[in-house]
């Protein structure tokens, strides 16, 4: 086992879906294998417009041969293991390359750093994972959720590293994934319910908005921003119990079930479609709105 980097594009030609499956032909077959059972970091090339340099992490829990296209595989990832960075951390910074495996004996980039597949040393990997996951302004809970007690060990230390003699182990709690999770969704919807387009800021100066699980965690849905949305108190309810749902096209879905159709529209923004997010890449995935509609919305 060992860690490693997988170059992703938001543009992929490849049959990527990050938090499910990773494509790739059969000359890195060697390179993913030493890193099925551990971790990896995904990272989008610099030549990437607005790109998120590395992103997330997820791990690998078995590779496959690829059963629709010959000559290539899938790495397929651990359910559950998948987590947004709550800031994507760049190649480089003031002081250099975040990455150090890409350097030569001389200090300069190698051609390592074009590998779509490369191995990732464990102090690069804490680098990149401290950076990427660190949580400079902790979000505070809605009205009627507890503060957490003072000196709450999760706030400051939002995972956890274990050294060995031999390695370094790694784990993200449930509570700090929740907890990125919303920070990552709401800020993709600007601390709006999709829905209603409402932006609600409670006595704390925080949004009265979840973020919700599109395909829940129970259902092994990832903690993805795209099987994200943010939605008010009312809307979130109605979104669980398939009152409501989402077309691929984002427009709002109302079930012929409900017994207050009227009231129920009259919650939903003037557009009829969900709000659009910051950015196309953070938008509601089509694979988990069919999931939705397919085993919550009530038809």
């Amino acid at each position: 086992m060992g860690y490693g980097v997988f170059i992703h594009r938001s543009d992929s030609i490849y049959d990527d879906s990050p938090a499910e499956r990773y494509q790739f032909p059969s000359q890195y077959l060697g390179r993913v294998q030493s890193c099925v059972g551990d971790w990896i970091i995904y990272y989008e090339p610099r030549k990437v417009e607005q790109t998120r340099g590395y992103f997330a992490i997820a791990k690998v829990e078995r590779v496959v041969s690829d059963p629709t296209t010959p000559g290539m595989f899938l790495a397929l990832i651990e359910p559950g293991s998948y987590l947004d960075f709550v800031s994507p951390v760049p190649f480089s910074d003031a002081s250099g390359v975040i990455e150090k495996g890409v350097l030569n004996e001389q200090g300069k980039i190698s051609g390592r750093a074009q590998s779509a597949i490369r191995p990732l040393s464990a102090d690069d990997f804490r680098r990149i994972v401290t950076l990427g996951l660190n949580e400079t302004e902790p979000l505070l809970p809605r009205i009627g959720e507890e503060l957490p007690p003072s000196g709450f060990h999760d706030e400051q230390t939002p995972f956890e590293f274990e050294q060995n003699r031999e390695r370094t182990s790694f784990s993200v709690s449930r509570i700090v994934r929740d907890r990125i999770f919303r920070r990552n969704v709401l800020r993709a919807y600007s601390e709006r319910c999709a829905i209603s387009g409402l932006r609600l800021i409670n006595g704390r100066g925080r949004a009265e908005v979840a973020a919700a699980h599109i395909r829940p965690v129970e259902a092994n849905g990832p903690d993805i921003v795209n099987n994200g949305i943010a939605l008010s108190g009312t809307v979130h309810w109605m979104f669980d119990r398939g009152l409501i749902s989402l077309a691929d096209d984002l427009r709002v879905l109302v079930s012929r079930q409900t017994n207050d159709p009227d009231g129920i529209r009259a919650l939903i923004n003037s557009t009829g479609y969900a709000l659009a997010t910051r950015h196309s890449i953070e938008r509601p995935h089509p694979h988990f709105l069919q999931w939705h509609r397919e085993h919550c919305f009530k038809q």
